[in-house]
């Protein structure tokens, strides 16, 4: 069975998991941005719907601390070495 995660973008380039501490359990957003520079933001436990998106990381990471979520430590690139 494959994931829904599979299907968000063809051309990532890296992933980061950005949580609300403040939730109870803590609420996750996933943040992925492209080669082109777009990053966008997806919830996983709305079917991964996209709930925000922009030209730039600092602009989709500016947006997440806003709303005070705090990234986890670490960055998932595209291709992991073997």
């Amino acid at each position: 069975m494959s994931s829904p995660v599979q299907n968000l973008a063809d051309n990532w380039e890296f992933t980061e998991l950005w949580v609300d501490p403040t939730a109870s359990p803590p609420y996750v957003l996933i943040l992925l941005g492209d080669n082109s520079g777009i990053s966008s933001v997806y919830d996983p436990s709305q079917s991964y719907q996209l709930v925000f998106k922009s030209n730039t990381y600092e602009e989709a990471k500016l947006w997440l601390l806003e709303d005070e979520y705090e990234r986890v430590e670490g960055r998932l690139p595209a291709s992991v070495p073997a």
